[in-house]
């Protein structure tokens, strides 16, 4: 069996922590792990498991690849998305990666909390079995309330040993409908997870939705590869009709089978269920970061860098950031991908990033800004570089915190220490590594007529950045 992990979500209904370029998934929201690392961490101990499939689009690649490594991971690939197509192409082209057309891929996404692992695991089993024998499985979640923000799998015949024939599947129902679903026993909410063999899902997308496997078999053929990087042909897969698994195959197809898990699974779709899942005080109240809660009740505070001070509230959602702070009533936080939708129409950049953005050799911090000069804080980590570059309309001032950085400006190079400095005037070719073994710890004073991010020419990059 092959984990295939999907990542292709953005989390916009938990802004402002989740945010375009570095969205739910790679945070570490429910445990100290992130999620996508916890969807890979709970399928240790599972029998002939193999190395795992991502899946994510190209913007996240690093921040996958560095995480699997993190947690001694080695991918069979990591399939990268141009622009997001949905999950019924992502899963065609993992399936089309797979080493055989007999291996079952087990499809997850990446930003599901599970907290019954054994559970977990015995579903899992279960569904490796009837998948070896051709059936499409779906797990379905058994409900615990009358959800209406989740679509349902309707159960029909038994098939083997609890498990189910797919009656049905079933869009979000309202209160009363979810209501009589839950009573019935019958339906289950549908999870999002998957198993079969990947030759077994291939010949049921091209019955139902050939177009679809052909775009992904040419983005495919097309692809570059690079270590474990594999970069679709864009303009092939942008061809690609977009769909959900549901919608292309598990709806249409007669080989569907649903297996019940009961397994304390939450899909963290919004604050209200980070608040369910979180551990809270005596009034109900799940806390982090700095904060003084007086009289206050059944709410949600997070800081990450300023003190929040509550007093005499209830049932509130406050989240602090560096550059944000969203405050809302818990009964209305699936209304917060609305605020998302604004900054991106004003053309704000919180829509997308943080303070601090992440690159592959380390990441930066915007300290300041003003009319023609910004001020951020670089770390590097060891043995790393920034692409050979130069700016159009910036110059740059370095100075060095910590750790020792070797600088190619123009035809010059040089090392610097703990307080010595540099300037990169407009239009000189540059480049910053750390050469150490400790980060490298900088402060980068920017002066220019614009300091966008797109004002960079590259000449090199380790990184394969255009």
């Amino acid at each position: 069996m092959i984990p295939v992990i999907l990542s292709g979500g953005s989390g916009t209904r938990l802004w402002p922590l989740s945010r375009g370029q570095h969205p739910k998934q790679f945070l570490p929201l429910a445990s100290s792990n992130t999620m996508f690392q916890d969807t890979v961490l709970r399928l240790q101990g599972i029998p002939g498991l193999k190395p795992p499939i991502g899946v994510c689009n190209e913007n996240h690649r690093f921040m996958m690849a560095e995480q699997l490594r993190e947690i001694n991971i080695d991918p069979t690939a990591i399939i990268l998305e141009p622009a997001g197509r949905n999950t019924a192409p992502a899963v065609a082209l993992a399936a089309l990666t797979a080493n055989s057309l007999d291996d079952v891929i087990l499809i997850l996404p990446a930003d599901h909390v599970i907290a019954d692992i054994s559970s977990f695991q015995s579903a899992v089993i279960k569904a490796n079995e009837l998948a070896k024998q051709g059936s499409l499985i779906t797990f379905g979640i058994v409900p615990t309330e009358p959800e209406t923000g989740y679509g349902y799998i309707k159960a029909g015949a038994n098939f083997n040993d609890h498990s189910f024939h797919v009656e049905q599947f079933v869009e979000k129902p309202d209160l009363n409908t979810a209501q009589r679903y839950v009573d019935s026993g019958d339906y289950y909410w549908n999870s999002g997870m998957f198993a079969f063999k990947a030759g077994a899902f291939l010949t049921e997308l091209e019955t139902f939705n050939p177009d679809m496997l052909n775009a992904c078999k040419k983005a495919l053929s097309d692809a570059e590869r690079d270590v474990d990087f594999v970069r679709l042909n864009k303009e092939e897969f942008l061809a690609c009709p977009s769909d959900s698994i549901d919608y292309a195959v598990m709806e249409k197809t007669d080989k569907a089978v649903v297996i019940p898990l009961d397994a304390k699974w939450n899909d963290l779709g919004s604050w209200s269920a980070l608040w369910d899942v979180r551990d809270k005080d005596v009034n109900g109240n799940a806390i982090s970061g700095d904060v003084i809660s007086l009289e206050t009740k059944n709410s949600f505070l997070h800081s990450s860098s300023k003190l929040i001070a509550t007093v005499g509230v209830d049932n509130l959602v406050v989240v602090e950031t560096d550059d944000a702070v969203m405050i809302a009533a818990k009964d209305r936080v699936q209304d917060v991908k609305k605020v998302v939708d604004q900054l991106k129409a004003d053309k704000r950049s919180e829509a997308d990033i943080h303070k601090t953005v992440y690159r592959p050799w380390g990441h930066y911090h915007s300290v300041d800004n003003g009319e023609r000069y910004q001020t951020k804080r670089i770390v590097v980590k060891p043995g790393a570089k920034l692409s050979l570059q130069k700016h159009h309309h910036r110059a740059e001032h370095w100075i060095v915190v910590k750790g020792t950085a070797k600088i190619t400006k123009g035809e010059e190079s040089m090392l610097l220490t703990e307080n010595e400095s540099t300037y990169i005037p407009l239009g000189t070719t540059h480049r910053l590594e750390n050469p150490g073994v400790i980060p490298l710890e900088m402060v980068e004073v920017q002066s220019g007529s614009y300091l966008g991010e797109d004002d960079i020419i590259r000449f090199n990059d380790n990184y394969g950045r255009s």
